[in-house]
């Protein structure tokens, strides 16, 4: 059931608070302009989107005569088929009427809210499912969400608005539309109370294009099983087996890095750690990455930026084809926030290099999660009896001297049973820490600062990341969607919701 809920802890925080400005995003600034009443012509197309907005327009070949190109974008495809596409102009009708920004902001709030509500919906097939893309899809509201952030960076108000409110008014859309506003955890005794993260789609751009001018390569059709697993479990409720009932609350997080150093994660979670009736019983971070396999990360690195987000940025690119060291480079290091701890001034070891997973890792794996989970087409875990396998992901690399770009990597690859043969090493203590067992990209970014908050704010529970199978499994080319994706995506996200519900029943 999804249930009206009131606003998390976080509402309360300003938007001029929460956001500080980054080049990540293009925008100008705009003054009031005149325009009909209720008309579309409130929006000025001259104004430059950001990277992730403008593949709005990118379209793909032909299935059958890649020499063409398909009919409507990609991402109009995903708009329609899900019957969404009625809530962008809605949003610019309500935009080009108001007549003060406490009026937008009020529209951008309440919009947001219902685009999740309705992306959530869709996906738990809470009333009609419209559109031809399996309830399952979580493309169309990433594609929504972007289109709608286009949309307001576009807008051309009644009154004056200066840059840095337009900024505030996209990033209240977007931190709403991804539920980080909606979490509502009972506050009760008798009842256990999770969070969980998924992310958006990513690698977008790339693939094969065929030979039509203009056509987008095929990976703008990537979809994410993190995204969909967060939007089939937010608001759901599972019986442990203790017999306590427990509370399931989700979001979905950005394939960029600035709104990670933003604290969209500490500021979503952070408030359900402090000292609370509401506060968790466990939080869980999800994303996706490869093979056939369930990975449960161990061992979280600090250091990131290597491989560019969806807006093409990132902080930490090799030079001369060797890493950059970590000493005295903050852009390599993850930073928190001031709000959340973060000190004043770079400090190689504040925050630490390294934390911890403390999932029930015995538990998950003996639970055999894929009970029940149909095997997708090109499945290849070798034991054909279950759907994916899943392991105790204990591999890490660091620098075992800081001055040096000389690497280590360890524990690689991790025994597949469980428990292995012999324990894990643990990364050096006065080492820097160069990828975790989940890489250092956005995915171990989650998982550091997840695990970092559990840390700093003193509690034992359950705090980790779980790597999902790669769910990218197309039929053909070009085609948007098909029924060996859709199985991918079904399967996936039914083996980590089990997955998760061990983690409840432990918590």
């Amino acid at each position: 059931m999804i249930r009206p809920r009131p606003k998390s802890a976080l509402a309360g925080i300003s938007a001029v608070t929460l956001l500080s400005f980054t080049t990540a995003s293009i925008t100008t600034s705009s003054a009031a302009h005149a325009h009909p009443p209720g008309s579309g012509g409130c929006l000025d197309r001259s104004v430059a989107l950001s990277v992730e907005e403008s593949r709005l327009t990118f379209t793909l070949p032909d299935n059958d005569n890649p020499a063409v190109l398909q009919s409507k974008p990609f991402a109009q495809q995903m708009i329609e088929g899900a019957g969404f596409q009625g809530f962008t102009p809605e949003l610019v009708k309500q935009l080009c009427a108001a007549r003060s920004l406490n009026a937008a902001q009020k529209i951008v709030s309440r919009n947001a809210d219902r685009l999740w509500d309705m992306a959530v919906d869709r996906a738990q097939r809470h009333g009609r499912v419209r559109g031809n893309l399996p309830y399952s899809d979580d493309r169309p509201l990433y594609w929504t969400r972007v289109q709608a952030m286009a949309a307001i960076r576009q807008w051309t108000p009644r009154f004056p608005l200066f840059s840095g409110r337009r900024l505030e008014l996209i990033e209240k859309f977007d931190r709403t539309s991804r539920g980080m506003f909606d979490i509502n955890l009972p506050p009760r005794a008798g009842v256990k109370r999770i969070i969980v993260s998924g992310f958006d789609p990513y690698t977008l751009d790339g693939g094969p294009a065929g030979t039509a001018a203009g056509a987008a390569g095929n990976n703008i059709r990537h979809g994410n099983p993190s995204g969909a697993t967060a939007l089939s479990l937010d608001g759901t409720r599972y019986r442990t087996a203790d017999g306590k009932t427990a509370y399931i609350e989700a979001y979905t997080l950005p394939v960029s890095y600035p709104e990670f150093r933003r604290g969209y994660l500490e500021d979503t979670v952070g408030p359900f750690m402090l000292p609370s009736p509401r506060r968790v019983d466990a939080s869980i971070t999800v994303s996706q990455a490869g093979d056939s396999v369930f990975n449960l990360e161990q061992w979280n690195a600090r250091y990131h930026g290597v491989t560019v987000g969806n807006d093409r940025f990132r902080p930490c690119p090799p030079i001369n084809g060797m890493p950059q060291l970590a000493v005295n480079n903050p852009e390599c290091n993850i930073m928190v926030v001031d709000r959340w701890g973060g000190p004043p001034t770079f400090d190689l070891r504040n925050p630490p290099q390294w934390t911890s997973g403390t999932l029930p890792v015995a538990q998950m794996i003996a639970a055999r999660t894929s009970a029940g989970v149909p095997r997708p087409p090109g499945d290849t875990w070798p034991d054909q009896s279950v759907a994916f396998g899943v392991v105790w992901h204990t591999n890490y690399t660091e620098f075992p001297d800081c001055n040096s770009p000389t690497r280590e990597t360890r524990n690689d690859p991790p025994p597949v049973q469980y428990p292995p043969p012999t324990p894990p090493i643990p990364p050096d203590p006065q080492s820097c820490s160069y990828s975790g067992g989940g890489g250092n990209y956005l995915s171990n970014e989650s998982a550091y600062r997840n695990t970092l908050l559990r840390d700093r704010m003193g509690l034992t529970v359950p705090a980790g990341h779980i790597h999902t199978p790669d769910m990218q499994h197309f039929e053909t080319e070009y085609g948007p969607s098909d029924a060996t994706f859709d199985a991918w995506r079904l399967a996936v996200s039914h083996q980590a919701r089990n997955l998760i519900h061990v983690v409840a029943d432990v918590a």
